[in-house]
């Protein structure tokens, strides 16, 4: 299976490319934080980045202009049409290339990525490490407005083949052509702690957390070499079979989606809803342990 086309870009890259015709950056960072009251509780990076950001980049809220304003949970995938306008409002459109990056752990910039790849736009990178990166290697933030983007028009056009639903998952169990991707870490794989209503996984699901795909001293993607390696061993690169990412909430999971292009595999796919909305069925089934040897 060939390599992708690297879906990244380095902080040295960036630099020199800065002033670009066409180039959209974008920050995607979203802070989420435990919750007494449920797994989580999340909110908006705009002020983080109106108080630092790369120079020339544009805030994207994910749980604004990319979400479903009428689903339970926060950042569902919306329409194709209320996505094109948040979309076309920051300048993308023909003729653009996009670099999307976070202040957190790259969840949420791939998390646009995908969103991009899903409405048919693929003209979009992830730089690599994040602002993290951009700031070890020295390079300016800046707390200055950036000047607002010409709108464009964005033509959506939905891969459907790249987004699972509850009802997708479900019917593909036991199948031999799904592999479901559990990116949580162990111990929530497992079902060692109930972070989401039931603990346990989806029957059949491999656990390869979202902790892998990186190097933990900087933050950035491990070599495609490494990627392919660590996919191998789980099956992921079988091409009889298609990948399912899927997390918490449906962000880590494109993660893994994103580093499975880097590895050669655009065609692995995201359930949306993820094990908050599986767990809240209590007709699905989930299952308790490690996976079978």
């Amino acid at each position: 299976m060939a390599p992708s086309t690297a879906p990244t870009v380095s902080a040295a890259w960036l630099a020199e490319h800065l002033d670009d015709d066409g180039l959209v950056l974008l920050d995607s960072t979203t802070h989420l934080s435990p919750s007494v009251e449920g797994p989580y509780t999340v909110e908006s990076g705009r002020a983080a980045f109106d108080a630092e950001h790369i120079p020339g980049a544009l805030f994207a809220d994910l749980l604004a202009d990319f979400a479903d304003p009428d689903a339970t949970a926060p950042w569902t995938v919306p329409s194709s049409e209320r996505f094109a306008a948040g979309a076309g409002a920051l300048g993308i459109g023909p003729g653009s290339r996009v670099v999307v990056y976070d202040r957190a752990n790259g969840i949420w910039a791939t998390r646009l990525w995908w969103q991009l790849r899903l409405e048919g736009f693929d003209d979009v990178e992830i730089l690599d490490g994040g602002l993290r990166a951009w700031k070890a290697s020295g390079l300016p933030v800046t707390d200055t407005p950036s000047p607002a983007p010409e709108p464009k028009v964005f033509e959506a056009r939905r891969r459907p083949e790249l987004l699972r639903s509850t009802e997708d998952v479900a019917a593909s169990l036991g199948d031999g052509r799904t592999l479901l991707v559990n990116v949580l870490d162990p111990a929530a794989y497992r079902g060692d702690k109930d972070t989401y209503g039931r603990p346990g996984h989806i029957p059949g699901s491999v656990n390869l957390p979202v902790s892998e795909i990186t190097d933990p001293a900087t933050g950035t993607l491990k070599s495609p070499e490494e990627l392919r390696t660590l996919f191998a061993a789980k099956g992921l690169l079988d091409p009889g079979i298609t990948p399912v990412t899927y997390c918490g909430g449906g962000i880590a999971a494109t993660g893994v989606a994103h580093a499975l292009a880097l590895a050669g595999r655009e065609d692995a796919a995201v359930y949306d809803g993820s094990i908050t909305e599986w767990a809240s069925d209590e007709s699905l089934p989930l299952v308790t342990g490690d996976e079978p040897e």
